[in-house]
């Protein structure tokens, strides 16, 4: 009788773990940017555009959404005629990422937008409204401040985790208490690296795009101060 109930135990504890296990892998999995999902569903967009006239497989959004959270694709749209089913780490697939689409108007190109950053952003908002308003700490730039975060029940100040570098990145906030990551440390790599200089005035975000598969999402526009060639806020 013992050993019926010992093995009963071992059997349940078997099955248990393996029911543990199995959720975590398929999480590590749905984390995870892979370039030939990018380029199936590349090519998805593309022959839905082509079989429909130039429309594009997008949901629609409203006018004033940022540049790189605007064209979100519509799975729906493309699935399964021309891709079997959403990629397993796109958000309607229970991943972390939303596939997206920039350079609509002259070449539309598929990349990821990072979904934990939204969520960080959302505890941070959720906080401050409970706080009852902003509790400013510095002003960084016209309209762009820091963050008290102790006022908001913070042990350490929160921070993102870049998809280009992995660097921890802080949030800034403005004075219609929207809350943004700071990918300055992101840009003055990016300008190390590309060897070229973009003129002060002009957005200089395309530069962290153009050899990634990431968007800068959540983000203010930023250019280079013309004196430190450094990035700064673009004021507008």
């Amino acid at each position: 009788m013992k050993r019926k109930m010992m093995f009963s135990f071992l059997l349940i504890t078997a099955v248990l773990l393996s029911g543990c296990m199995y959720p975590q892998e398929e999480l590590t999995q749905n984390q995870v940017p892979y370039k030939d999902q990018i380029k199936a569903v590349q090519t998805a967009v593309d022959d839905f555009q082509k079989d429909n006239g130039g429309i594009l497989p997008i949901k629609t959004k409203d006018a004033k959404t940022p540049i790189y959270q605007k064209y979100p694709i519509d799975f729906n749209k493309i699935a399964p005629k021309y891709i079997a089913e959403p990629p397993g780490n796109a958000y309607e697939s229970g991943g972390i990422f939303q596939y997206v689409l920039i350079d609509v108007e002259t070449n539309p190109t598929v990349k990821l937008l990072d979904l934990r950053l939204a969520e960080t952003i959302r505890d941070i908002k959720l906080r401050i409204k409970t706080n009852g308003y902003p509790p400013y700490k510095k002003q960084i730039a016209q309209n762009v401040f820091s963050l008290d975060y102790s006022k908001l029940g913070f042990k350490k100040d929160p921070y993102a985790v870049s998809p280009f570098t992995n660097q921890n990145l802080s949030f800034v906030i403005n004075g219609n208490a929207e809350v943004y990551v700071d990918y300055r440390p992101d840009l003055y790599q990016a300008l190390k690296k590309a060897g070229k200089e973009p003129k002060p005035g002009e957005d200089i975000r395309s530069i962290l795009v153009d050899n990634s598969m990431f968007v800068p999402a959540y983000s203010l526009s930023y250019t280079i101060d013309p004196k430190t060639k450094e990035p700064v806020f673009l004021e507008k």
